[in-house]
C-alpha cells in the first residue's frame, strides 16, 4: 500500500509569510535589503546556507551564519504558531488515514519545535511517525528520510511504496536518494519553474498532490 511522507513547513504548514519575515529579520542584522517572496522563491536552496551565499554573493562566515540562524529562528517561532494549515490538509490527512493508508511526518525543523506544534493543530494521531531534524540547521533532508524509513520498515513501509510530498527541490532529491517517488506543492519555498527541473509531478493543492501520490504508487 503507498505511504506518504509529509514535509511540514511550506506544504501541510502554510508557513511562508513567517519564513519571509524571519528571513529579512536575519537580512537586517547585516543590513541586506528586504527580499520579496517571488525573490525568494527564485532563490531559496538547501542547505540554507547556499542561499544565503545567492543573497551575499559568498558563504556566511561561521560567526554571521550562527547570528543570521539564530535571528532567523527566534523570529520564526514566533509567528509560527499564527500560521493555519495549508487549504485542505486536515481533511485529506483524515481520508487518507480513514482508507487505511499510512502516512508520516519529517521535517528539518526542530523535533522539539515540531512536535508540539503538529499537536497544536490536532493533527498528531494521522501520523505513524512524526520526525523532526536532531543536530545542525544547514543540513539536507536526504539522511533523514534514510533514517525515518528505517525506523517504519518493521511497520511494512518501503521506499518503493512511499511517496514525499514536499515543496523543495531538496524533498525530491531526498526521495530520489532512496529509491521513493516525490510529489512537488508551489505553496511553499520554490518558484513553479525551480519546482519543475526536479523531473517530478508539481502540483498547486494539496488535493491534487495526493490525487498525484496515489497515481504514483499504482
Amino acid at each position: 500500500m503507498t505511504h506518504i511522507v509529509w514535509d511540514w513547513n511550506g506544504t501541510l504548514l502554510h508557513d511562508i509569510d513567517a519564513v519571509i519575515a524571519a528571513t529579512n529579520a536575519s537580512f537586517a542584522e547585516f543590513g541586506f535589503e528586504p527580499i520579496t517572496l517571488e525573490r525568494y522563491r527564485e532563490l531559496y536552496v538547501v542547505p540554507v546556507p547556499m542561499f544565503y551565499e545567492r543573497i551575499m554573493g559568498r558563504l556566511p562566515t561561521e560567526e554571521e551564519w550562527l547570528v543570521m540562524d539564530e535571528t532567523f529562528h527566534r523570529h520564526y517561532w514566533a509567528a509560527a504558531s499564527e500560521a493555519g494549515l495549508a487549504e485542505g490538509a486536515e481533511t485529506l490527512l483524515g481520508d487518507w488515514q480513514r482508507a487505511g493508508l499510512s502516512q508520516s511526518l519529517l521535517s528539518l525543523a526542530p523535533h522539539d519545535r515540531l512536535v508540539p506544534l503538529v499537536r497544536t493543530h490536532g493533527i498528531e494521531s494521522h501520523f505513524v511517525r512524526i520526525d523532526g531534524r536532531i543536530g545542525p540547521s544547514h543540513t539536507t533532508k536526504a539522511g533523514h528520510l534514510v533514517r525515518h524509513l528505517a525506523a517504519m520498515a518493521p511497520a511494512g513501509v518501503t521506499a518503493g511504496r512511499t511517496v514525499l510530498i514536499g515543496d523543495a527541490l531538496d524533498d525530491a532529491a531526498a526521495a530520489a536518494h532512496v529509491g521513493a517517488r516525490a510529489v512537488l506543492y508551489t505553496g511553499g519555498s520554490h518558484s513553479r519553474s525551480s519546482l519543475e527541473s526536479a523531473g517530478v509531478p508539481v502540483v498547486d493543492t494539496l488535493e491534487e498532490a495526493v490525487r498525484a501520490a496515489r497515481e504514483l504508487a499504482e
